[in-house]
C-alpha cells in the first residue's frame, strides 16, 4: 500500500511544486485587487461542485461499489456498471453545464453577493466564470476515469493530472497580452487544463481496457446500491462545501483582498492535505474495500493504523513551519510584482489560523476510509453536517472581529469537531481501534514535533540575520536554509525516538506483513 502512496504522493507533490509556481505567476500578474478577486470566485465555483458531485461525493460512492463488483462478478460486470454510471454522469453534468451558462450572473449574485455593489467584480466575475464552468464537466468525466485506474491499481496518471492545470494556466498568463485582461487569460488556461487532463487520464483508462462507453442506463441492483451510497455521499460532501461557500460569500463583504489572502493561504495549507491526507486516503480506500470485501476486518483496521502513523510523520512538521514562520514563507513564495508586503502579511495570519485545523483535515480522508469501504456513506455525512454548521455559526461570530482570519479559525474547529465525530463513530461501531504502535508513535511523533518547534524557534531569527543584507532572493534563501536544517533536525528525532524498524515496517507493508512494533 505505501509503494502506492508514494506513487500518489509523488505526483501531487509535483502537482503542488507546479502550483506554487502558478501562484508564483498569478500574485506577480493578478496582485490581490478586484481582478484577483474577480477570477478567484470564477475559480472557486466549478472547482466546488466538483468537489461536491465529483470527487468527494463520486469517488466514495464508486470506487468501493466497483471494487467489489469486479472482485465479486469479474471484470465484464465491472465494464458494464462503469459504462451506465458513465451515461447517467454525462447526462447530468451537461444538462448542470447548460443551467450555470443560462443563469451565471444569478449564481454570482447568490454565491459572491457582495460583488452586487461592486459592477467591475461583479461583471468579470461573470464573464470569467462563463469561460471556467466547462472546466467541471470535463473534471467529472476525468474523476470517472481516474477512480476506475484507481480500482485497478494504476494511481500514475490521476495523480499526474492535476501538473496540466498549473502549466497551462502559467503558460496562459504568460501570453496574457493578448487577452482582454490578465483574468481572462488564466480563465481560458483553466479551460484548456481540462481538455489536456480528460486526454491523458481517459488514453490511461483505454490502454487498460476499461475506457467506459455510452449504454442506456439499466436500473439493477448494482446501480441501485450505488445511487444508495452517492446520495448521502453528495449531501455530505455539500456540507463540506456549504462552508466553504460561506467563505467566499461573507469575504465578498470584506475589503478587496480578503479572498485573495483566504486563497493564498489555503493553497500553502492544501498542500500536506493533498500531497500527505489526499493521497493516503486515495490508496487507503480502495485497499480497505478489499480487506472488506474478503472479509478481513482486522487487516482492514490495521491498514488505517498505518496510515495515520504515515500521514502524522509528515503533517507535524508543515504544522510547525506553518505556525511559526507563515509571514517569511509567504514572502519568500509570493511577495513580488503586484504581490505586496501588506498582502503577504494577511495571508500568513490566516495561514496560521488555518493551520490550527491542518492536522483533522490531513486524517480526514483516511477517517471516513472505514465506512466508504463498507458502502456507509450516511454515517460520515452526519459528522459532516454537525462540522459544516459549526464552522458556519463561527464564521459569523469571527468574521467581525478578525475578518478572513476569523475565517480560516472557524474552518479549523471545523475541521477538529468533524474528525472527533468519525472516529467517535467508528470506534462505536467496531471499524477502527487504535493499537498499541500506533499510540506510541503518536506520542513520540509529537515528542519529535517539539524538537523540531524548539530548533526553528532558535534558528529562524539568526538565519534571517545571516541573508539580512543580501539585496536579491533573501527571503528564498533564509527560507531554503531552514528548510534543510528543519528537516535533518525532525526526521533525526523521529530516528532517534522511534528507530529504524519503524520505518522498515512501512517498507515492508506492500503485501500486508506482519507489522513490526517500534523500538
Amino acid at each position: 500500500m505505501f509503494s502506492r502512496f508514494l506513487t500518489v504522493g509523488g505526483f501531487t507533490l509535483l502537482s503542488r511544486v507546479t502550483g506554487f509556481l502558478r501562484d508564483i505567476v498569478m500574485a506577480a500578474v493578478l496582485g490581490a485587487g478586484p481582478l484577483a478577486d474577480a477570477f478567484l470566485v470564477a475559480f472557486r465555483l466549478p472547482n466546488h461542485f466538483r468537489a461536491i458531485f465529483a470527487e468527494g461525493a463520486f469517488a466514495s460512492a464508486f470506487v468501493p461499489a466497483y471494487a467489489r463488483v469486479r472482485t465479486q462478478n469479474g471484470a465484464d460486470s465491472a465494464r458494464l456498471f462503469s459504462d451506465r454510471i458513465f451515461t447517467l454522469l454525462l447526462i447530468s453534468q451537461i444538462a448542470l453545464l447548460a443551467l450555470a451558462l443560462a443563469f451565471t450572473p444569478g449564481v454570482i449574485a447568490l454565491l459572491a453577493p457582495g460583488f452586487a455593489d461592486d459592477p467591475l467584480r461583479f461583471s468579470l466575475a461573470t464573464e470569467l466564470t462563463r469561460i471556467t464552468f466547462p472546466y467541471l464537466l470535463l473534471m467529472t468525466l476525468v474523476t470517472l476515469y481516474s477512480d476506475i485506474l484507481n480500482s485497478l491499481d494504476r494511481f500514475a496518471s490521476a495523480a499526474a493530472a492535476p501538473v496540466f492545470l498549473n502549466l497551462s494556466m502559467i503558460f496562459a498568463l504568460s501570453l496574457a497580452m493578448f487577452f482582454p485582461t490578465a483574468g481572462h487569460a488564466a480563465a481560458w488556461g483553466v479551460l484548456l487544463a481540462g481538455f489536456l487532463e480528460a486526454l491523458l487520464v481517459g488514453s490511461d483508462v483505454r490502454r487498460a481496457g476499461a475506457l467506459p462507453r455510452l449504454r442506456r442506463p439499466t436500473w439493477d441492483d448494482d446501480i441501485k446500491r450505488f445511487f444508495k451510497a452517492l446520495g448521502p455521499a453528495t449531501v455530505g460532501s455539500a456540507g463540506v462545501q456549504l462552508a466553504l461557500f460561506a467563505d467566499t460569500i461573507i469575504a465578498s463583504f470584506l475589503a478587496a483582498g480578503a479572498l485573495s489572502a483566504l486563497y493564498y493561504a489555503d493553497r500553502l495549507n492544501q498542500l500536506p492535505i493533498g500531497v500527505i491526507g489526499i493521497a493516503v486516503g486515495t490508496v487507503l480506500l480502495p485497499d480497505m474495500a478489499r480487506r472488506v470485501a474478503q472479509g478481513d476486518l482486522a487487516g482492514a483496521r490495521d491498514a488505517q493504523n498505518r496510515a495515520f502513523e504515515f500521514a502524522l510523520l509528515l503533517v507535524i512538521p508543515c504544522v510547525v513551519a506553518f505556525v511559526l514562520i507563515p509571514d517569511l514563507i509567504m514572502r519568500a513564495l509570493f511577495a513580488r510584482g503586484a504581490f505586496t508586503a501588506a498582502d503577504a502579511r494577511a495571508a500568513a495570519a490566516t495561514l496560521t489560523a488555518y493551520t490550527l485545523g491542518l492536522i483533522p483535515f490531513v486524517l480526514m480522508r483516511s477517517a471516513v476510509a472505514p465506512f466508504f469501504a463498507r458502502g456507509d456513506t450516511f454515517t460520515p455525512v452526519k459528522a459532516s453536517l454537525i462540522a459544516a454548521s459549526v464552522n458556519i455559526g463561527f464564521k459569523f461570530v469571527l468574521v467581525g472581529p478578525l475578518a478572513q482570519v476569523g475565517l480560516a479559525v472557524a474552518t479549523a474547529i471545523g475541521g477538529w469537531v468533524n474528525f472527533a465525530l468519525l472516529m467517535w463513530l467508528a470506534r462505536r461501531e467496531g471499524l477502527t481501534e487504535a493499537d498499541a504502535r500506533l499510540r506510541v508513535s503518536m506520542a513520540k511523533l509529537a515528542g519529535a514535533g517539539a524538537i523540531l518547534g524548539a530548533g526553528l524557534w532558535f534558528a529562524a531569527t539568526p538565519i534571517r540575520g545571516v541573508f539580512a543584507d543580501t539585496r536579491a532572493f533573501r527571503d528564498e534563501l533564509a527560507l531554503a536554509t531552514l528548510i534543510v536544517l528543519s528537516t535533518l533536525l525532525y526526521f533525526g528525532a523521529v530516528l532517534a525516538l522511534l528507530g529504524g524498524k519503524w520505518f522498515a515496517a512501512f517498507k515492508g507493508r506492500s503485501g500486508g506483513g506482519a507489522v513490526i512494533a517500534p523500538d
